[in-house]
């Protein structure tokens, strides 16, 4: 649900600014408000998790998560529906972070890494789905209020997934009281400090479109000088306290690459469906459901790409994702390719292949990444750990669709919209955050990454000593 809610809106927007007479700063933010608080709360989330109980937070956080979905399916304003998105995008970072860390503490080795292949087809398909259900909803329940069955298809969804989560999933183990009490210390002025600095980020890059002229990115500089500072602290406070995030594990490259690499390909990643999205239905004048079937054949590539990483990854490693990331580059290209050939109506089949591939590759790269990039995590920082990957990857998202839709609008906001040259341009960009990734995943791979199937009970070992 979480991830559906990041594209599922997409196709919707017509239909909210119909339904709501909403103006088009307020539809940005109903996209963009959710992105925003969720990046900013995965950090705290997964820290959260860790000290007390995954479970509880995992299901107060679903909770929550369907209330504020029917907050913004009842919305009788856009403002209402804005500060209903931005709850929802809190509730959303507040479970999310406990799914990585369930998988780190109850798998190992091999069946780890299946574990976060079904994740990754679940990653995958949800965000690659959401235009296909979008439409469909909007097609049953007509243009004025369609927009709103967007967010009510989450309620029976949550109300089956709460008593499945608490009869299926682990409570807390039993600690020592010492570790008990230290674990409870939740780093505030941590928290505090890397939020602001991560808000900080985010907005220019979410506001992009809305926010005209330069002065926007000048919020990085504050930005890097939070960040700093959040350094710092954390440095000071770990000497005696557990921190919000261990700045050690950024000394193991598997996890550092890792998140630099993840942060890189959701740039190239999460872009393309929010372009594809506006050159079929305004472009190509697709209906909102044509539209989802037309980046179809990316979420069925993706699912088994998923599953086939999945169960992979335990013995090629980053190596895999290596080769995931050129099959994307490779997909992307050629979809690039079949719309300059034969772009207009047919431009839906053209790309079903390419798309196809695409997806395929980057089933092979999202879990697997994740796989290797916690695999020597200890299981009692899992939480914070995947919330800090995620958080990269969130700000690679909006970074992502600043960069590519600047680059896609540049070629339809004059009297005569390119639309074709538009989506093409984009892709190529897309292809151009992927080449990077590639970069580390090689250099990663050359280096010998370690996917032991021991590697994290090490890891626990190493962290579980005395001093």
């Amino acid at each position: 649900m979480t991830l559906l809610d990041v594209s599922i809106v997409n196709v919707a927007v017509p239909s909210i600014r119909l339904g709501l007479h909403a103006a088009p700063s307020e539809v940005q933010w109903v996209l963009s408000g959710y992105a925003l608080t969720f990046g900013l709360v995965l950090v705290p989330a997964g820290r959260l998790g860790d000290a007390r109980s995954r479970r509880a937070v995992f299901v107060a956080g679903l909770v929550l998560f369907v209330l504020t979905s029917a907050l913004a399916g009842l919305a009788g304003s856009a403002m209402w529906l804005v500060v209903a998105r931005l709850a929802q995008g809190a509730c959303g970072g507040l479970l999310v972070p406990q799914v990585s860390g369930f998988i780190q503490e109850q798998f190992r080795g091999a069946e780890r890494g299946r574990a976060f292949g079904l994740l990754g087809s679940v990653i995958g398909v949800s965000t690659a789905v959401g235009p296909i259900l979008g439409g469909l909803l909007i097609q049953l329940f007509g243009t004025a209020e369609g927009w709103r069955w967007v967010f009510f298809v989450n309620i029976p969804v949550g109300l089956a997934a709460v008593p499945l989560a608490l009869r299926l999933l682990p409570g807390p183990e039993r600690r020592p009281a010492g570790e008990q009490a230290d674990r409870h210390s939740f780093d505030p002025v941590g928290t505090l400090l890397l939020g602001c600095g991560v808000v900080l980020i985010l907005l220019p890059l979410v506001e992009e479109q809305s926010w005209h002229g330069p002065a926007k990115w000048l919020l990085l500089v504050p930005a890097a000088l939070l960040l700093a500072a959040f350094v710092g602290w954390e440095r000071r406070y770990g000497r005696s306290r557990e921190p919000l995030v261990d700045l050690n594990l950024f000394r193991v490259r598997s996890y550092s690459l890792g998140a630099a690499l993840g942060l890189i390909y959701f740039a190239g990643f999460t872009g393309i469906f929010f372009i594809l999205t506006l050159y079929f239905q305004s472009g190509e004048h697709y209906s909102a459901l044509l539209s989802g079937l037309a980046v179809t054949p990316f979420a069925i590539g993706s699912g088994i790409g998923a599953a086939a990483g999945g169960r992979l990854v335990a013995r090629y490693g980053r190596t895999l994702v290596a080769c995931g990331l050129l099959i994307v580059a490779i997909g992307l290209a050629g979809a690039a390719l079949a719309v300059h050939l034969a772009g207009g109506r047919q431009a839906g089949w053209a790309t079903t292949a390419p798309l196809l591939l695409a997806g395929f590759g980057s089933g092979l790269v999202i879990t697997p990444n994740l796989t290797v990039t916690l695999s020597r995590v200890p299981v009692r920082r899992a939480g914070s750990a995947g919330g800090v990957v995620q958080t990269a990857q969130r700000m690679g998202s909006a970074l992502g669709i600043a960069a590519i839709g600047a680059v896609f609008f540049s070629r339809v906001g004059g009297g005569h919209p390119e639309w074709g040259s538009a989506l093409q341009a984009g892709l190529l960009v897309a292809v151009a955050f992927v080449v990077p990734a590639l970069v580390l995943a090689v250099v990663d791979a050359r280096l010998g990454a370690d996917t032991d199937e021991t590697a994290a009970e090490r890891a626990d070992e190493h962290a579980a000593r005395p001093g």
